[in-house]
């Protein structure tokens, strides 16, 4: 599981260090992918095998699932970490993304999730009024 949040720069090469914590449980290979709300997505290869599997079962006579299948698929990429701890991010998850150089890495349960730090800083200032609201309709 991953939690916390880390800053870090995107370098000028694209690279991006990934916290030590999240790299001893994704091992050396992941997958990144564009992720839903402009923010970059890494998967464990496990996790990203599950998630591919249930997305393929959709039925593909639906438009939507064809849609989502396409496009959540076709920007995917499997990475490995350097030796640094690092990956390259491509052009076009930095473009998606808007990410800049400072980004915040978040750990989302089974996934992380890079955001451009405006984007995030802007998230976290609504976070305590929008979780009140979100809770109540949360039945855990």
């Amino acid at each position: 599981m991953f939690i916390g949040q880390y800053r870090y720069n995107l370098d000028e090469k694209g690279r991006l260090v990934i916290p030590q914590e999240y790299r001893k449980q994704l091992g050396n290979e992941l997958i990144i992918n564009k992720g839903i709300e402009k923010c970059i997505t890494i998967y464990k290869i496990s996790d990203w095998e599950r998630l591919v599997e249930k997305i393929t079962d959709l039925p593909f006579n639906q438009k939507d699932n064809r849609l989502f299948n396409r496009y959540f698929l076709a920007n995917a990429y499997q990475k490995e970490l350097d030796n640094q701890g690092r990956i390259n991010i491509d052009s076009d998850l930095i473009k998606h993304s808007e990410i800049t150089k400072e980004c915040v890495i978040i750990g989302a349960g089974n996934v992380i999730e890079i955001w451009s730090k405006e984007k995030w800083d802007a998230i976290d200032a609504n976070r305590s009024s929008q979780l009140d609201e979100i809770s109540e309709n949360l039945k855990l």
